[in-house]
């Protein structure tokens, strides 16, 4: 591999001539016919083409979408790589057929002729680019790799996969880009994904896929890149069923928000359980063993006795009168459609809505015998007779699912009768409302309610299925979470992602083949990512002495980050020091992240403005100013900053309920880091760090 040649070499060529030069022009080429390409969407005129003013609209907003879609980002490149063939893709291999060149980016690009003149990174052409190496140059000759500073051409670097020597050699321009200074939001990492991470997101629609990935393997850049994979690959039928991605907080969705839109998709909404499940208010908490109970998959089967709970047997015949005429449907017969309906196992409310049409069509077939010729209409006008809407109401009564969990929590003989096999009484006892809300709006519902509503929802109406769903930092979720969103992908698939070793609720991911059968998605395939990019050596090395006492079994990572990077464990006298220790990192380029127990953060938080240092709370804006974010450890799972400085470790193990969790806590805290962790403190560490 050719070193990166750049606009600092002391001899340049005449302009024109050399290549940096040459792909300067390419670029401005590209940006002025990218520009071409949103004026042609802005000037078009659709006051001739739309039949009615709803078209119209519907018009107007994609093409405000198109527009967005093309927008030049100054400081975004707007390609990153070049491959040269040795043939042109997809024809003939012969012997002095001429290849062809391609620039590889985050958009297609053609000139006024339609010919390409950058080539969207998720185009089969563009595989190489990722894939390609000595051993499988993959038909390429050559692969360029561009650097950038802001948003100019400064570097390039020249892979000749024909020579296996060169093509072995570690590239420069990659590693600068992988270890570039973090500030604000998550970027995409679309000019260094990875083979192994490649072959992820370009996985088909159809199946599901469980991403195990350790801390700065990149599983979420992975899984928001599967999504840009799949609406380019399935646009249509994505934009008929929609997408998703749900995070574990608002601070992480705020984190993410822009990769998206950097790839020029739009479209996809972006929630996290809570928004799933919001049909209550959300103003109360569960106790651990609460909320351990009412996540659990048992409670599923619970909420299904007791709304079935509410069907009846009929008793009484069913006479309907049209006319003159008399029609009368026994008891018995009654009681056979009944259980037909409940034998078909579909939804509570489908059922209700079936059993009026069931119990009109046994009236049909009396007239048919008796030599009436009654059609659909007669059908509709005998299931809207009040004698069959009463016995419908009698057998088969509409259910609130809020109501039916508020029964459930607040009605101790109805939780038992429903709950017997299923949870003992202390179970139903950590559940039980010692004070029963006397209305839905009084109740002060927890998210765990919330879930079990949506839970009890879905049995009395199906879920609407979305095409994809992207599941991030999965291991936290309870069965009853994981049912939640399931029922968002039945018809679709799903990207499940997470670490075992992060899991820091009671109910945490004990395996993914447990989770995945939660989630409805027991054949996807699980795989495992163990190449570290974003934690330095020496700080993943030292937080992976954790993992045999908080997930024994799993790989560590190991990171490919040339530079060590900073580390530092610090014993220091108070929070004056803990201070310093950020004024000491803000010195450096890029973001700063000060993480501590939650219960520190006020101390903390007074420290740093008497002394003058400015701080943000997590998914507040970073600027040059003000660069230091004050973390809590409770939202410090799946953020990143360059450096950080980890206050208190014995803290953060302490502000859990059990050990084992506190260590999975500070795992997660310890690995935040880009560049640098300084780790404060004046109590002994945690023994299993060493």
């Amino acid at each position: 591999m050719s070193a990166p040649m750049s606009a600092d070499d002391p001899v340049e060529p005449a302009a024109g001539h050399d290549p940096l030069s040459r792909e300067r022009a390419h670029l401005a080429a590209s940006r002025a016919a990218l520009r071409a390409m949103r004026e042609d969407v802005e000037s078009l005129d659709i006051s001739d083409v739309t039949a009615n003013w709803v078209n119209a609209a519907v018009l107007e907003r994609q093409i405000e979408e198109r527009v967005k879609a093309l927008a030049d980002l100054s400081d975004t490149p707007l390609f990153f790589g070049r491959l040269d063939y040795l043939h042109a893709p997809g024809s003939e291999r012969t012997e002095g057929a001429e290849g062809e060149q391609f620039y590889i980016g985050r958009r297609h690009v053609h000139d006024a002729d339609g010919d390409p003149m950058v080539i969207d990174w998720r185009a089969p052409v563009s595989q190489p680019f990722y894939r390609a190496s000595g051993k499988d140059p993959m038909d390429v000759a050559l692969r360029r790799r561009f650097g950038y500073t802001g948003g100019a051409l400064t570097a390039y670097e020249d892979e000749h996969l024909s020579d296996p020597t060169e093509a072995a050699t570690t590239s420069k321009l990659l590693q600068q880009e992988i270890e570039r200074p973090r500030v604000g939001p998550m970027r995409d990492i679309v000019a260094t994904i990875q083979p192994e991470q490649d072959e992820i997101v370009r996985s088909g629609l159809a199946g599901s896929v469980c991403v195990q990935g350790g801390p700065g393997t990149g599983k979420t850049a992975v899984g928001l890149h599967r999504v840009a994979y799949l609406l380019y690959a399935h646009r249509e039928r994505l934009a008929r069923t929609g997408t998703l991605v749900v995070g574990p907080n608002r601070s992480f969705l705020h984190y993410i928000e822009q990769v998206l839109p950097a790839l020029g998709e739009l479209t996809v909404a972006q929630a996290t359980v809570g928004d799933l499940v919001a049909h209550v208010e959300v103003r109360g908490t569960d106790d651990a063993a609460a909320a351990l109970v009412k996540g659990d998959a048992r409670m599923a089967e619970v909420l299904r006795r007791a709304l079935y709970a509410h069907v009846t047997m009929p008793t009484e015949p069913v006479v309907v009168v049209r006319g003159s005429r008399r029609w009368r449907v026994p008891a018995y017969e009654l009681e056979d459609i009944v259980r037909q309906l409940l034998e078909r196992d579909i939804r509570y409310g489908a059922a209700r809505e079936a059993l009026p049409q069931r119990i009109a069509h046994a009236v049909l077939v009396q007239m048919e015998r008796a030599g009436e010729a009654p059609d659909d209409r007669v059908q509709d006008a005998v299931a809207r007779n009040g004698a069959v809407k009463a016995a419908v109401k009698a057998v088969w009564p509409a259910v609130d699912p809020a109501k039916l969990v508020l029964r459930l929590l607040g009605d101790a003989e109805f939780l038992a009768e429903h709950a017997e096999g299923l949870l003992d009484e202390q179970e139903q006892k950590a559940i039980l409302w010692t004070k029963p809300a006397r209305s839905v709006k009084s109740a002060k519902w927890s998210a765990a309610d919330a879930v079990l509503i949506d839970e009890a929802a879905d049995l009395v109406r199906r879920t609407h299925s979305l095409g994809h769903v992207v599941l991030d930092e999965a291991q936290d979720l309870s069965p009853m979470q994981y049912r939640a969103v399931g029922r968002r992908c039945t018809t679709g698939s799903a990207t499940v992602l997470g670490d075992l070793a992060q899991g820091t609720t009671p109910w945490a991911t004990r395996s993914w083949e447990e989770a995945l059968a939660h989630l409805g998605k027991p054949d996807a395939v699980v795989e495992e990512l163990t190449a570290g990019f974003r934690v330095p050596t020496d700080v993943i090395a030292y937080a992976s002495r954790l993992l045999p006492h908080i997930a024994p079994g799993l790989t560590p990572v190991a990171s490919i980050r040339e530079n060590p990077g900073l580390f530092e464990v610090r014993r220091v006298e108070g929070a004056g020091d803990v201070v310093a220790a950020c004024r000491e990192l803000l010195r450096h380029e890029g973001s700063v992240g000060l993480i501590a127990a939650d219960a520190r953060i006020p101390e903390l938080a007074g420290e740093l403005t008497a002394a003058g240092v400015s701080s943000v709370a997590p998914g507040e804006e970073t600027t040059h100013d003000t660069r230091l974010t004050l973390v809590p450890a409770s939202l410090a799972k799946g953020l990143e900053y360059d450096y950080v400085v980890l206050d208190e470790p014995r803290a953060v193990v302490d502000g859990e309920p059990d050990e084992r969790t506190g260590l999975r806590r500070l795992y997660v805290a310890l690995t935040r880091a880009v560049s640098g962790l300084i780790v404060t403190h004046t109590a002994p560490l945690p023994e299993q760090l060493g």
